[in-house]
């Protein structure tokens, strides 16, 4: 979506995106949830809520063929341990303009009532990740932005004039390559970088995630669960799989550490065993719904998800947007959510490209 931006409205005449796989959105945008964000997720961070209420019409006019809709989606809040109560979720949804129903007598039926306050009827929506990568590739290559594919920047460096980057690529091939500007939108591999690189100020953690994979009992199939607030789960349409994808918040994350140059997120996820904890998910999930004892499960989806540190706390996902001094013209950005990508371009607006 930079590289689109940069052609489309800043007039840049030529933009290479260098991708480390053999094709767009096979990473963290496919291995996770395929949820498109409408605010209700964040009831302890009212920015990246309320964004995301703002970010979901244009992604909906963008993307139309992308996003699902044809499932109904429930919010329900727990009665012990959530961090909000169902009268702090009505308000919040109301301060956001979001909407909430209560749900009928017969989705609310799904639910144990000793452990769930209350089920709400919402508006939010699943997104194909194959069909957006083709979308959007059609699109790149419309402008005439340039696809390097299994190759990536292992070195920055400052030069007269502009930037200096080495690339290799699958094959060991190595290219040293310059340009006037440089972004660098590589999630959890944002500071892996030798040469004059300096690093985000802005410190990073990084989790090993599984996202199972499950076929659902006829009676939830049309489904998408998500109970609030806290250690609690969400069950969503995994459209590009025809599945669904089951994560829960204790079981979800296997291994987490603070980011630092020289320890590869990639390379750790490479080396683990992958062993899945999908089983201690259902019994959990079955505790709360009866009818998910009977999912079936399917497959896992190991990713490192990547996030702020500042933001552990409430569950915030801001776009991290920063402009190295050191080495001017080289940007690094990191998003947490599909549809907060318009953050990013806003965010580019204000920038003086010349």
């Amino acid at each position: 979506m930079t590289a689109l931006y940069l052609m489309r409205v800043r007039g840049f005449a030529k933009v290479t995106l260098i991708e480390r796989e053999e094709g767009l959105l096979k990473r963290a945008s496919y291995h996770n949830q395929a949820r498109v964000h409408n605010g209700y997720h964040y009831p302890r961070s009212f920015v990246t809520a309320f964004r995301s209420r703002v970010n979901l019409p244009r992604f909906l006019r963008d993307y139309p063929d992308v996003v699902v809709r044809d499932f109904t989606k429930l919010y329900a809040i727990a009665r012990n341990n959530s961090k909000v109560t169902a009268k702090q979720f009505e308000r919040f949804c109301q301060g956001i303009e979001a909407s909430l129903q209560p749900a009928s007598e017969e989705l609310s039926r799904l639910f144990d009532d000793r452990l769930i306050e209350a089920v709400y009827l919402t508006e939010e929506y699943a997104f194909n990740s194959a069909v957006l990568a083709a979308e959007v590739s059609r699109e790149l290559d419309t402008v005439g932005v340039e696809l390097r594919f299994k190759s990536r920047v292992t070195a920055i460096r400052g030069e007269t004039g502009g930037l200096g980057v080495d690339v290799v690529d699958e094959a060991g091939g190595q290219e040293e390559m310059h340009c006037r500007y440089l972004f660098n939108c590589t999630y959890s591999g944002l500071n892996q970088y030798g040469g004059d690189f300096p690093g985000t100020t802005t410190r990073l953690r990084h989790e090993i995630t599984e996202m199972a994979l499950v076929e659902m009992p006829p009676e939830l199939r049309n489904l998408g669960v998500t109970v609030m607030d806290g250690p609690f789960f969400s069950m969503m349409p995994f459209p590009a799989r025809g599945l669904h994808t089951l994560s829960h918040v204790r079981y979800t994350p296997h291994l987490n550490w603070e980011d630092a140059n020289g320890t590869d997120p990639y390379a750790l996820l490479d080396d683990y065993d992958r062993a899945s904890r999908a089983d201690w998910m259902v019994r959990d999930v079955a505790r709360y719904m009866s009818a998910a004892a009977r999912v079936e499960y399917r497959d896992s989806l190991f990713e490192v998800k990547t996030i702020l540190m500042k933001n552990e706390g409430d569950d915030g996902r801001p776009i991290l947007f920063e402009q190295h001094p050191q080495l001017p013209g080289c940007y690094s950005m990191l998003g947490g959510k599909i549809d907060n990508i318009f953050d990013a371009l806003e965010r580019l607006d204000a920038e003086p490209f010349h």
